[in-house]
């Protein structure tokens, strides 16, 4: 099988991407970010993800239009009026696929490009009437590793059976397990299932005012100049402190996809302790800072 290929990441390059995410790809993650109750009028099989939604669609003019990823900062907004502040690192994997459009312009085809550590950043909004309008607060509220591995396909069987994703948060004297280690092959959907349903999605999720879902198909078709997308596949499960613990000013929030053939996750967890994640030669590190962030 061999040790996946590594390549850099720039941001810069990733303006044009539209970016979306998958809910509930990872079994128990919605009930443990007490959001499974959001989708009691979404029809999905019960251990299915609900559907997908988007974080960033280039050009717009709404709050969506603001291009969210960084590898440095965890932006804390001014406490709102209307929700007690709350933000949540959320730990999956980030996946640049290739697009290829048919005559009329829908998703055809998705072609995976790389692999690499990302953060679906939450602000926990109880009132918030979408998905989307929990994950884009504006420059930064998105993470995405530097660093990515390279890959042509998604099956769990064989390119990413060595993968596993882990996350920690550090405080001054503090260092704690934020999500469960757990395999890339463990996701509920993965390799052409994922890519089939990703398809089905995007061409007939529409969305409705009693569900948080939007026709996210629709918002991509209005970015004809987009060949690529970002696509978070999931948040895994997080550990008890993960759970009940959000981002302060100051924190460190880490979140690790690594070759486990070449790593241990015990190896993992004491590198990020010693802030010396940048040592792993087989992962994707993010780590980001979490600071104040004046809004208008």
């Amino acid at each position: 099988m061999g040790t996946l290929q590594r390549e850099e990441i720039s941001h810069d390059d990733l303006h044009g991407v539209f970016g979306f995410g998958v809910a509930g790809n990872f079994a128990g993650h919605l009930e443990q970010a007490g959001e499974a109750v959001d989708f009691v009028n979404v029809a999905a099989e019960a251990a299915m993800p609900k559907g997908i939604f988007p974080w960033y669609v280039p050009g717009s003019d709404t709050f969506l239009g603001a291009f969210p990823l960084s590898d440095e900062l965890i932006p804390i907004p001014d406490p709102p009026h209307e929700d007690p502040l709350r933000i949540q690192v959320e730990p999956e994997a980030g996946v640049l696929f290739d697009i290829t459009r048919d005559s009329a312009g829908a998703v055809a085809a998705l072609t995976p490009r790389w692999i690499g550590a990302f953060d679906d950043c939450s602000r926990r909004r109880p009132s918030a009437a979408k998905i989307s309008h929990k994950k884009n607060w504006g420059a930064a509220s998105k993470g995405l590793a530097s660093t990515g591995f390279v890959i042509a396909d998604l099956d769990p069987a064989t390119t990413l059976a060595p993968l596993r994703l882990a996350s920690f948060l550090q405080r001054p004297g503090e260092f704690h397990a934020y999500g469960t280690d757990s395999a890339i092959a463990t996701y509920t959907l993965i390799g052409q299932p994922l890519l089939d349903w990703l398809l089905d999605r995007l061409a007939n999720q529409h969305g409705s005012p009693d569900t948080p879902l939007e026709d996210v198909g629709a918002l991509l078709a209005s970015c004809p100049d987009a060949t690529q997308v970002l696509v978070g596949i999931g948040a895994t499960r997080y550990e008890p402190f993960g759970e009940t613990t959000y981002i302060e000013p100051g924190d460190e929030a880490i979140v690790v996809l690594y070759d486990s053939t070449v790593h241990s996750p015990s190896e993992v967890a004491e590198r990020v302790s010693q802030r010396r994640g940048g040592e792993l030669c087989a992962a994707s590190v993010l780590r980001r800072i979490a600071g104040s962030q004046h809004t208008s």
